[in-house]
């Protein structure tokens, strides 16, 4: 049996290990499954080292994909759906993609990025569920294959790609997940992780965000594998569905970002009051920055259960912040971790004092570190000094050590020589009981260089005029400083928002800077 499996298959083989809509996997057919794929990518000469791509929506299949790949040593990508066929090709030939495994309602697009000749190497190509032409079904090739215990596994990792708003994405390689290591290490990570996340072992993980976002993957499968705890996932977030999924499946631990909270809060007050949520024992939630009043609103409904972290797929967790702490110092994303140093750096790169707002620098005291694959120019320009990297976010550190972020650098505007932060002025115009969602960006202003200009999306579209932007900004000015208050709002049917809850601001920015002599 695949070594990561071995207690659960014997000690509960019968035992659910996945659950999607489509129907539940035990504990011994996961097992078997996850063998038989190694076999089978071995026959077709996927060896060590090699890369494998997954584009599909959550599905059992996706992690027993991930799951053999873990066990083979080999390198999978999981692939963003949203993706056209010329990301998707660049991605297949970037990677050196050797087999994918496509969900079937993306298969014509897959089609399409595999007509491409720089995909060429490429040549196994199968889908799950329905036939595709072009595709070799999953069940057909892999069923019936030995699921005897393959030999020789070791330890292989994702390389995901991330996902900017300009150009190609670009694959971060990091030296914790390299391929040809011991699986122990595999096991370490996850209990690692689990202490700090205050995940329990043989608990019920909920996977209700995209697999191919780095945390959603990393916090479910670490678990399934690391502390034989069973996933519950579904393909589309629904708020008042997760509700009911987390007490009818008594759901132990979830990984949320902000805009989920802010869509569960916004249910009917009769829908929330249904939900126990009693068997919660670790939300975590991080990838984009949470409004404090969004926070507190959680923490008195879910309790002390909800975690903050900041890192990135390129870090690991850097700092976490538990309920209790987060309330004792509102709006910190904590402490840095014992494994990691954090080095806020000023704008001429020398130290930021406590209080002091500057670029956060982090560097792994265990040696561990990240590439952009294929791209060095891109790797040196993410680091500074050997072995400290950035996310590009702006913060600072209390006197306490505590790390409360500003924004990111590329988002912040600056307005008469003034530094102002989107997301403070976005925490607090989400709380409008008509906005749905806000993105804040800065726009060229003759005299000011920048001014604030607000892009919201309504609860209720048809309610959109003059009088409510209006309304929206008297709103702002009793809590913000008058220069950080809107100068205008715009009215969208939905902003650019990824499923991990990042914002493409860009998308937004430059309809108002294509003439402008400057662009930030």
């Amino acid at each position: 049996m695949a070594e990561l499996l071995r207690t659960s298959a014997h000690e509960r083989p019968n035992d659910v290990a996945i659950r999607d809509e489509y129907g539940a996997l035990t504990w011994r057919t996961f097992n078997d499954h996850v063998n038989e794929l190694i076999h089978f990518l071995r026959r077709v000469n996927v060896r060590q080292g090699d890369t494998i791509a997954i584009l599909s929506r959550n599905r059992r299949e996706f992690l027993e994909v991930a799951t053999a790949a873990t066990h083979a040593s080999l390198i999978y990508v999981p692939m963003n759906w949203h993706w056209v066929s010329r990301e998707l090709a660049y991605v297949l030939s970037d990677a050196d993609v050797k087999a994918l495994f496509v969900e079937d309602r993306f298969a014509d697009v897959a089609r399409e990025a595999l007509d491409d000749s720089a995909t060429s190497q490429c040549a196994t190509r199968v889908v799950f569920g329905e036939h595709a032409r072009g595709f070799d079904a999953y069940d057909d090739l892999v069923r019936g294959v030995a699921h005897d215990e393959p030999r020789d596994q070791a330890s292989g990792g994702p390389m995901f790609y991330t996902s900017g708003t300009t150009g190609f994405p670009k694959g971060v390689r990091s030296n914790f997940n390299a391929t040809g290591q011991s699986l122990a290490r595999v096991q370490n990570l996850a209990a690692a992780v689990a202490t700090v996340l205050k995940i329990p072992p043989r608990g019920v993980t909920l996977l209700d965000g995209p697999a191919y976002h780095s945390a959603q993957l990393a916090l479910s499968l670490y678990p399934l594998l690391g502390l034989a705890s069973s996933v519950v996932t579904r393909a589309h977030f629904d708020a008042a569905s997760m509700l009911d999924l987390i007490d009818d499946h008594q759901v132990t631990n979830v990984h949320l970002v902000p805009t989920q909270f802010i869509r569960l809060l916004k249910l009917d007050d009769e829908v929330r009051a249904r939900f126990d949520g009693s068997s919660l024992a670790s939300v975590i939630h991080g990838a984009a920055p949470c409004p404090p009043s969004i926070k507190r609103a959680m923490l008195e409904w879910w309790g002390p259960v909800i975690l903050e972290y900041y890192g990135g797929t390129e870090s690991g967790f850097l700092t976490v912040a538990d309920g209790p702490t987060w309330l004792a110092h509102p709006g910190t994303v904590g402490r840095v971790l014992a494994s990691n140093e954090l080095v806020l750096m000023n704008d001429d790169y020398g130290a930021c004092a406590p209080g002091e707002v500057g670029q956060i620098y982090f560097k792994s005291l265990s040696g561990g570190d990240f590439r952009y694959h294929k791209s060095p120019d891109k790797t040196a320009a993410a680091h500074f000094g050997e072995g400290l990297g950035t996310l590009g976010d702006v913060g600072y550190l209390d006197d306490d050590g505590y790390l409360f972020l500003s924004d990111r650098k590329i988002d912040m505007i600056i307005s008469g020589g003034v530094n102002i932060y989107p997301a403070e002025i976005e925490g607090v115009l989400v709380t409008h009981p008509a906005v749905a969602d806000v993105a804040v960006f800065g726009v060229p202003d003759d005299e000011m260089g920048e001014q604030v200009k607000a892009a919201v999306e309504l609860v209720e579209p048809s309610l959109a005029s003059a009088e409510l932007a209006s309304e929206i900004q008297t709103f702002a000015r009793a809590q913000l400083a008058s220069f950080k208050v809107p100068r205008s709002i715009d009215f969208v049917v939905e902003l650019p928002r990824h499923p991990t809850g990042k914002l493409y601001k860009r998308l937004l920015r430059d309809a108002y800077w294509p003439d402008a002599e400057r662009q930030i």
